[in-house]
C-alpha cells in the first residue's frame, strides 16, 4: 500500500508527528484535522497527508493563531500571508503591552511606589494608546470648552494633545515617571481649573492684550537675580528690575503688568510642557517660571 493510500490510526499519527493523542483528537473535534474515515469499530483513520496538515497546524498554533483562524487557513478561506500580516500586528501590540508592564515593574523595583501610584501605573500599562490619548484629550476638551478655536492662543489646545502614541521600546526611567506624573496631573481638579482659567483669560484678552516684557531679558536678568538670591523688594532688586522694564513705567502700569504675568505664570502648567517634552524625546527647556515669579514680585514691590 502506498503512502497516499495508507490510513493511520490516531495513535500512529501521534507517533509520526510527536504530538499527543489527546491534542490530535482535540484538533480533530475542532475540524482542523479531519479524519479520512473510521474503522468498523468507529476509530478514526487519517491518510498520510494528515501528517503534513498536523505539522502546519502545530506551526500556526505555536505562532499564536487560534483554531478558528487555523481552520480558515487550511480551508483556504484566508491566505497564510494575510494571517501572518494580521498576526504580526497583534504580536507588535502585545510586545508594546509587555514593554509597558516591564517599565512599571522597573519603576517599582527602582524606587518603590505607593499603592495609588502602583494602581495608576498598572492602569496605564494596560491601556491602549488610544485610551491613554483619550485621558489627555478629555482634559484638553474640558479646559478649552467654549473657547473660540480662532481665538489667539487657542492653538495651544492642539499642542497639549501631543502625547506620543507609544512609549519607546526601551523607555527611560524618566519617561516612565513622566507618564505617571502626567496622568496624575491632568486628573487633578485644581490643575484643570488653573489651565482653564489661563485659557479663558487668553481668549478674552485677545489681540488687546498688551505686550509684556522681553522674555529674553526676563530670562537673563530676573534669572540672574533668582540665582543670586536677590530679594525683589531691595535696592539691588530694583536695579535688576529696571534692566527689564522702563524705570519710568507708572505704578498703575506696573501693577497691571504684574497681574497679567501672574495670570499666565504657573509652575504646574510649565511642568505639563516639560513632561510632554520628556515623553516626546525633545530637549528640555530650562524652567522660566522662577524668573517670571521674581519679576512679578519685583513689580509689586516697587513703590
Amino acid at each position: 500500500m502506498s503512502d497516499h493510500t495508507e490510513l493511520l490510526t490516531i495513535g500512529e499519527l501521534a507517533r509520526r508527528t510527536g504530538l499527543s493523542v489527546r491534542t490530535i483528537r482535540f484538533w480533530s473535534d475542532s475540524g482542523v484535522v479531519v479524519p479520512t474515515g473510521r474503522t468498523a469499530g468507529g476509530f478514526r483513520l487519517y491518510d498520510a497527508d494528515a501528517t503534513a496538515r498536523v505539522d502546519l497546524v502545530r506551526t500556526l498554533r505555536e505562532l499564536g493563531l487560534d483554531l478558528e483562524t487555523v481552520r480558515r487557513v487550511l480551508d483556504r478561506q484566508v491566505t497564510v500571508r494575510d494571517v501572518a500580516r494580521a498576526h504580526a500586528r497583534a504580536v507588535d501590540a502585545e510586545i508594546r503591552t509587555l514593554q509597558a508592564r516591564r517599565a512599571v515593574l522597573d519603576r517599582v523595583a527602582r524606587q518603590g511606589s505607593t499603592t495609588k501610584e502602583m494602581r495608576l501605573m498598572h492602569e496605564l500599562a494596560r491601556m491602549s494608546a488610544d485610551e491613554r490619548q483619550r485621558i489627555i484629550d478629555d482634559f484638553v476638551h474640558e479646559t478649552f470648552d467654549g473657547v473660540d478655536p480662532d481665538a489667539p492662543g487657542a492653538h495651544i489646545a492642539q499642542a497639549m494633545r501631543t502625547v506620543p502614541k507609544h512609549l519607546p521600546a526601551d523607555p527611560t526611567a524618566e519617561q516612565v515617571d513622566a507618564w505617571v506624573e502626567l496622568a496624575e496631573l491632568v486628573g487633578d481638579e485644581p490643575f484643570r481649573e488653573r489651565v482653564r482659567e489661563m485659557a479663558l483669560a487668553g481668549a478674552s484678552q485677545g489681540e488687546q492684550q498688551p505686550a509684556g516684557p522681553d522674555p529674553a531679558k526676563v530670562a537673563v536678568h530676573a534669572g540672574q537675580a533668582v540665582r543670586e538670591h536677590v530679594a525683589p523688594a531691595t535696592a539691588a532688586g530694583k536695579e535688576f528690575l529696571h534692566r527689564i522694564i522702563d524705570p519710568g513705567l507708572p505704578a498703575a502700569e506696573r501693577a497691571r503688568l504684574a497681574d497679567q504675568l501672574a495670570t499666565f505664570t504657573d509652575r504646574r502648567v510649565e511642568r505639563y510642557w516639560q513632561l510632554l517634552a520628556v515623553l516626546n524625546g525633545r530637549p528640555q527647556v530650562p524652567s522660566q517660571v522662577p524668573a517670571f515669579e521674581w519679576l512679578i514680585a519685583a513689580l509689586r514691590a516697587e513703590d
